[in-house]
């Protein structure tokens, strides 16, 4: 059977200390995008990465643009080291933060231009929503159409809703940290498995993230977008986008629309695409993507 390969990109969640040091160490092709990550930001990502403290990696402002270079490195990597790993590729897609790196490895983004976008990305997300009010928690479990139910049960004035669709027993709620609880119970009485409150500093994917879209906004209008080497599946639609302007624009709606990654394997398969290659650090899309499409063989490297 010929491959049909779609790159896969991680987002927020998957840090850790010490992410990347390996390759740093070993490929020269990854020890330059690190270089280039600290020139552009003017402060020591890469030692950020490598040794902490965590406290500081936890950061959104500084986990996006650790996560993105990590993702890139590996994959700049890949093209230098091994390159017969990703012959076949047809299509990418990234998870939240990572759609930034997937245009990045499609040449539709300039490395340095995703670093400053994302830089700036966490400091809005942050920024959005005063600390303590917001909450994210994942439902375990329960069927997409359930959890949505229980949202508008539980709002009651307040936001909450599905931010990142995951797996079709796997849905992340946001919001208000009070609707988020209130969900988190209804869910619970309607059969859910469990529901894990998240360490997160503030509730992606959802509509309290409307004033960080807003801020997002003209910095993606001013950044310059090219065609993609191959179509990318944005989070915001599920849809398979080749043209810069859509990508760009797509960015935009990402920052306060939940995470359609149940749909976008799904998109995937339909394309055709039988192989799929997780690219970054750890291998939370891997597993994903196995409990989505069982004819998608998926591996990582990071």
């Amino acid at each position: 059977m010929t491959a049909r390969l779609a790159l896969l990109f991680p987002g927020q969640g998957s840090q850790f200390v010490g992410m990347g040091r390996q390759l740093h160490e070993e490929s020269p092709a990854a020890r330059a995008v690190f270089e280039e990550a600290d020139a552009v930001l003017g402060f020591p990502l890469s030692r950020l990465c490598f040794e902490g403290p965590e406290e500081e990696l936890k950061l959104t402002a500084n986990t996006q643009p650790a996560i993105l270079t990590h993702s890139v490195a590996a994959f700049r990597d890949l093209e230098n080291r091994n390159p017969n790993r990703l012959e076949g590729v047809v299509s990418a897609a990234g998870h939240s933060l990572g759609e930034y790196s997937a245009e990045v490895a499609a040449g539709s983004l300039s490395f340095a231009d995703a670093l400053r976008l994302v830089r700036a990305r966490g400091h809005f997300m942050q920024e959005a929503v005063a600390p303590g009010v917001g909450a994210m928690a994942a439902i375990l479990g329960l069927a997409p159409e359930q959890v949505q139910s229980a949202c508008d049960q539980a709002a009651q004035g307040e936001v909450v809703a599905p931010a990142n669709f995951n797996s079709p027993e796997q849905t992340v709620i946001a919001g208000h940290a009070g609707a988020v609880a209130r969900a988190s119970e209804i869910c619970r009485s309607r059969g859910a498995k469990r529901s894990i409150p998240l360490p997160v500093s503030a509730p992606f994917h959802c509509a309290l993230m409307a004033p960080a879209r807003e801020r997002m906004r003209p910095l993606l209008e001013e950044t310059p977008f090219a065609e993609p080497i191959w179509p990318i599946v944005t989070n915001a639609d599920a849809v398979s986008r080749a043209r810069g302007s859509e990508l760009r624009d797509a960015l935009v709606r990402q920052v306060d629309s939940p995470v359609r990654w149940v749909e976008s394997v799904r998109e995937l398969a339909r394309e055709g695409v039988n192989r799929a290659l997780e690219i970054g650090p750890g291998n939370v899309l891997t597993g994903l993507a196995r409990r989505i499409e069982k004819g998608i063989a998926v591996e990582s490297y990071g």
